[in-house]
């Protein structure tokens, strides 16, 4: 499914001139040094196509023929490769015979392609066949950077505007080799085709090598079948090949739109046509620029708009939308999570994700947070690399599918909760999201949370939590600017065992309260009195279920005391 996927992604956009997507045998590749020659084979000049990008240089993208893949082998690229290959630059003794063997199979290759005729390629092979191709270089001013760095490189004729790899000749010849493989029935397309023995390399997944993973392989005996070895054990034709690695590598390109980080997964999304949603989705799972912070919550509130008034666009009700997240596992790429579905099933599980995310929030916070940014506040210090592994992969199955929240989400914000006595904006989001999600999955609605303050909740929980955070209130009032106040010393011990903790507070409470003027002291007897109505006594212990309420009830009465006016409770 997954690789069927991609080869009609891939047909679609071959279709389109204006995606930029290779044609079949080619290639996009960073080249940052074109060698210039005459028709003759005579050098003229190096030429640097680097640009600066951003903090970064980057070289410029070019329609070049197919890598070869290659460990610890020689095997030449076509047209293009390393300095080594081209030059015979030698930067170790050692590999001189190497270097020797690489510099004549990138002659050979050209050579194969048995179309001298064609200008571009006679001056290559003429200039190749020069005997001091190293003091030709030495003649550029990027002679020292080139034998050091030994870069990629291609040709160009001074008189064109493209790469001789590019010329229409060439092009057409490439495509024309005749299969030399087996034959057989590829199980992608179910086409009869030449089948492919290795697979082309998955490049851009964040944590692979330089030199890519792979979706597809067998490179040792144990995962062989009946004898079969590496591409033979499935059946992949050469041209779907082809196609699945191009669409993906198209994606996950360093400037494609269409690739997101969440967590350790390099998540990529295509859709079966052209639709707005291509470009939406990433904008609701990515950080906001920090030129524009409100870009997130403004997108989502458009989505919930869209989805609450039903006015998606009518093409998109049933255009297929694809999302596919990947990580990386030694050599190999392995698939976190896949999803396939249509563009209004997925909008309304988006939707109802920031839905129950909604959450009472001082005014400077925006109203939705990244995934991302939830994410760093269940990991130690807030750092992306200490998040729990695969809980990103999950939690995102989770948001898909419509599921309730993983449990594991929920263990990491309490853990942090418990650990750093802060009981944020995003871990309480968090927690009310997954109480109430798991809520509607048991049909228990009585039990969902709600955005602000509930006077109405009864639970013991969500009780307690209110009662812990007005006795921090009144503390604060008489001690202000204390430096380790309740919530320091006793918030983990309330929260876990509240029979062993809040009676000392009540206690504490009492000779706060003789402290405070009358008017303040009235008020917060009266809100004690409200919230103490239903606890008929201190509970030994709470689940951590009800301490997740609990830290709810802490958290809506804390934001209670920011945004109602006291005014008149303050009056004498």
């Amino acid at each position: 499914m997954i690789l069927q996927s991609l080869q009609i992604y891939y047909d679609r956009k071959s279709a389109d001139p204006e995606s930029r997507i290779a044609p079949e045998g080619f290639e996009r590749k960073e080249i940052p040094f074109i060698i210039v020659i005459d028709k003759q084979g005579n050098f003229v000049q190096i030429e640097d196509t680097r640009y600066q990008d951003g903090k970064h240089i980057r070289a410029k993208s070019f329609l070049v023929p197919q890598s070869e893949k290659r460990s610890s082998g020689v095997k030449a690229c076509l047209l293009w490769d390393n300095a080594e290959y081209i030059f015979g630059v030698v930067r170790d003794q050692s590999k001189s015979i190497r270097i020797a063997q690489q510099r004549l199979d990138f002659f050979n290759r050209i050579r194969a392609l048995n179309i001298e005729e064609d200008e571009g390629i006679c001056a290559v092979l003429h200039f190749l066949s020069s005997d001091n191709l190293v003091s030709l270089l030495e003649q550029s001013n990027y002679s020292a950077e080139i034998k050091e760095t030994n870069p990629f490189m291609s040709f160009r004729l001074n008189e064109d505007n493209h790469l001789i790899c590019e010329r229409l000749r060439v092009v057409d010849k490439i495509k024309d080799i005749e299969a030399t493989g087996d034959i057989g029935i590829c199980l992608v397309s179910g086409e009869k085709g030449e089948l492919a023995r290795l697979q082309p390399p998955i490049k851009g997944v964040r944590g692979t090598n330089s030199t890519g993973g792979n979706l597809v392989s067998f490179n040792l005996s144990a995962f062989n079948s009946f004898g079969k070895s590496q591409g033979a054990n499935a059946q992949i034709s050469k041209k779907s090949s082809f196609a699945y690695t191009t669409a993906l590598n198209h994606l996950l390109a360093k400037d494609s739109s269409q690739k997101i980080q969440i967590g350790d997964a390099t998540t990529v999304f295509w859709a079966d046509k052209d639709s707005h949603f291509e470009k939406y989705f990433p904008e609701l799972f990515e950080e906001p620029p920090k030129d524009n912070p409100d870009r997130l919550s403004e997108k989502v509130a458009a989505l919930l708009k869209a989805v609450d008034t039903g006015v998606l666009p009518e093409s998109d009700h049933e255009t297929k939308f694809f999302i596919l997240g990947l990580s990386p596992n030694a050599a190999r790429i392995s698939v976190r999570f896949w999803h396939a579905g249509t563009i209004a099933e997925f909008s309304k599980r988006v939707a109802q994700h920031f839905h129950d995310l909604e959450l009472v929030h001082a005014p400077e916070k925006q109203d939705y947070l990244s995934i991302w940014a939830l994410l760093r506040a269940t990991a130690l210090q807030g750092k992306s690399e200490n998040i729990v592994p695969n809980l990103s992969g999950e939690w995102m199955r989770c948001i898909l599918e419509g599921l309730p929240y993983p449990e594991l989400l929920f263990q990491a914000v309490m853990r942090r909760i418990k650990a750093e006595r802060e009981v944020s904006f995003a871990r309480v989001a968090m927690i009310k999201a997954y109480l109430n999600r798991k809520a509607r999955f048991l049909n228990k609605l009585e039990e969902e949370m709600t955005v602000s303050l509930d006077d109405e909740n009864k639970n013991i929980g969500y009780r307690l939590g209110r009662l812990f955070a007005v006795l921090e209130k009144i503390q604060e009032e008489v001690n202000p600017g204390i430096n380790a106040g309740i919530r320091e010393k006793y918030y983990s011990s309330a929260s876990c065992t509240p029979a062993n903790v809040m009676p000392v507070l009540m206690r504490l409470k009492n000779h706060h309260l003789a402290k405070l003027p009358i008017g303040r002291g009235i008020y917060f007897e009266k809100l004690l009195g409200e919230i103490l109505c239903e606890i008929h006594s201190f509970p030994p212990q709470l689940n951590l279920t009800e301490q997740g309420r609990f830290a709810i009830g802490y958290y809506h009465q804390r934001q209670a005391f920011f945004t109602k006016s006291e005014t008149s409770s303050t009056e004498e």
